[in-house]
């Protein structure tokens, strides 16, 4: 097989995808994948670059770049969430949709992995630029997308705001109402319910999971949650509200707050509405981020960036579950030493412990195709039921072959995708 060259590899030039390709490599040495499937199985199928023209509030017109990069359509239309922020780049897009096809295919969703994304700073921008750019990037998508091609969804710097704008851009192009274009919409327009909740439910969910399987009771369990935003903190409140778990510490991008006497949930929670940060909440001490997820803790939960565990603090964090509910927050060189710790720290990765969120949102997709809605209760039952077989599977094929959590979840979706692959063959 040829490998690609030198001007596709620079535009994928990014930590977090060289992350996700190690990621792929090692299974793929692990499970003896054909090296005719390499190539296939590790680079996006497409990516689209945008250039996006918008008018300032001032009469400034502005160019920004937007990004959407589609792994793979074996399986049926990709899914992937769109995020606002200044750092956005093909390579970590293409990560995270890399990602994402190994979600959905653990979890047993038709869908391939996508993601998009425009490089700028949201918290910049009034209501109304945010939707001449939401609107634009839509518009100049048109073509890539569509409800059986691929359909957005909210991420980081995106809401349901910004998902009903791009369902209006992309009805008004059809010329009647689309809703199944994107998931993550206001439940008025055809959202689903529980939708912005259902990643951090479903980390919850596999956490309560995990302290059966250890034995370990609740009340005797404290909580370092990293990152503050829509999916840590649904888990602080799951915790807070839900369960005798003590959450001991959060953090988001400003600050890290430690309590070992446990942290008013409710109380950060009206703070962070009202000052849109943590910072000077006086409920709690002042820690140093650079030492938070080390703090001593039985659930570790980093809910923030990728790549906050690597070699230099893998051997230092001090949880029995460490349950990923970011994206790639663990690097391959810390898993090497995770996996030495594997009777310490039980890990549920990443491409499971966040899967809520992308599982609710087939649930959304579905129920606009068919014009039949569910109600809350529906929503979860059947949230919980694909998370347990998917946490099943991974437990059972991790006993079976001796792997580690991580690389169970990653056999079970990358090699759902190359069978795939393998049954539909090479167009010529």
């Amino acid at each position: 097989m040829t490998a690609p060259g030198p001007q596709h590899e620079a535009l994928l030039a990014n930590p977090s995808f060289a992350m996700a390709a190690e990621q792929f490599r090692r299974m793929a040495q692990l499970l003896e994948i054909p090296k005719n499937f390499h190539d296939r199985l590790l680079y996006p199928k497409r990516m689209v670059q945008l250039a996006l023209p918008i008018e300032r509030d001032d009469g400034r017109t502005e160019v920004y770049f937007g990004y959407r990069v589609q792994h793979h359509l074996t399986l049926g239309p990709t899914k992937g969430g769109v995020r606002y922020h200044p750092d956005v780049t093909f390579g970590e897009v293409a990560a995270l949709a890399m990602w994402m096809s190994w979600k959905c295919a653990l979890t047993g969703l038709p869908y391939g992995g996508a993601k998009g994304g425009i490089a700028f700073d949201p918290r910049t921008f009034s209501l109304g630029e945010l939707e001449r750019i939401s609107r634009r990037y839509m518009q100049e998508l048109i073509p890539f997308v569509g409800p059986h091609t691929d359909i957005p969804g909210p991420d980081m710097g995106t809401n349901e705001q910004v998902m009903a704008w791009f369902m209006d851009t992309y009805s008004t192009h059809q010329g009647h109402t689309v809703g199944e274009i994107v998931t993550g919409k206001p439940i008025s327009l055809g959202g689903c319910v529980g939708r912005r909740e259902a990643t951090g439910r479903g980390v919850f969910y596999l956490i309560e999971r995990a302290l059966g399987i250890l034995k370990l009771p609740a009340k005797n369990c404290g909580a370092i949650i990293q990152g503050f935003g829509n999916v840590g903190a649904v888990v602080a409140e799951s915790m807070f509200y839900k369960s005798e778990i003590t959450v001991k510490g959060i953090s988001d991008a400003d600050c890290a707050l430690y309590n070992p006497k446990g942290i008013d949930i409710k109380a950060a929670t009206e703070y962070v509405s009202e000052h849109r940060s943590l910072l000077g909440f006086p409920g709690a001490e002042t820690v140093d981020p650079n030492e938070f997820l080390t703090l001593p803790c039985e659930i570790l939960v980093p809910a923030a960036v990728d790549r906050v565990i690597d070699r230099h603090n893998a051997g230092k964090i001090q949880c029995r579950i460490l349950a990923e509910a970011a994206n790639g927050p663990t690097t391959p060189d810390a898993d090497e030493i995770l996996d030495t710790r594997q009777d310490e720290v039980f890990v549920i990765p990443d491409v499971l412990c966040n899967a809520g969120g992308v599982i609710v949102s087939y649930f959304e997709w579905v129920q606009d195709l068919q014009n039949f809605l569910w109600n809350e209760s529906e929503v979860t039952d059947r949230l919980v039921r694909l998370l347990e077989q998917s946490f099943a599977a991974v437990l059972k094929l991790s006993k079976e072959r001796g792997f580690s959590h991580r690389s169970a979840a990653l056999a079970i979706g990358i090699q759902r995708v190359m069978e795939a692959k393998k049954l539909r063959g090479l167009y010529p």
